[in-house]
């Protein structure tokens, strides 16, 4: 529970056998659950998230027998997450990019009913440049400043982010299967 809200993380994960480790054991005590999206992966992912699911009951894993994409992954961990009643659904990806020290900032507007959507930006700081792989900073940063000039919203710095956190009520009124 964080601020008498209930917390489920939807990791989504294609084949991230080396860092899905990473993600799992730092996730904050206070997460209520955390639905790991197996996206099709052909490696040893699944093995090792259910090794966690013997450690820690909060851990569950929904699989996807192909590939179809971290959209489809999102999509389905946010159908898990209404399913169960959670009151804030974040999305984290199994890529250990998205530190979860931040989780409790993120998540704050939307626990304080002053947002219903929270997005993350990973260019903020200047660690970021360390710690993403710099095809993928260099990739991100383009994108989102083409982002900026289409769409005019000169405020998101970081676009292409999947750190995010929704209310119930939003995702009750968004549809999951069309969405991706």
């Amino acid at each position: 529970m964080f601020k008498d809200k209930s917390v489920a993380v939807v990791v989504t994960a294609f084949n991230e056998e080396k860092l899905i480790s990473n993600v799992l054991e730092s996730m904050p005590h206070w997460v209520d659950h955390i639905v790991v999206v197996d996206d099709g992966s052909v490696d040893k992912t699944v093995e090792i998230v259910k090794g966690f699911m013997t450690k820690d009951p909060r851990v569950s894993l929904t699989s996807h027998s192909v590939n179809g994409g971290v959209g489809v992954a999102i999509a389905s961990g946010y159908k898990f997450c209404l399913e169960k009643n959670y009151d804030i659904s974040v999305v984290m990806n199994g890529d250990a990019q998205m530190d979860p020290e931040d989780l409790s900032a993120l998540i704050s507007p939307v626990a304080e009913g002053s947002a219903d959507y929270a997005k993350g930006n990973r260019l903020f700081h200047g660690k970021a440049w360390q710690l993403i792989p710099r095809y993928r900073y260099i990739g991100n940063s383009v994108l989102s400043l083409l982002t900026k000039v289409a769409s005019g919203y000169w405020h998101i710095a970081d676009s292409q982010c999947g750190y995010t956190a929704i209310s119930r009520a939003a995702l009750e009124a968004i549809d999951l299967d069309d969405i991706f």
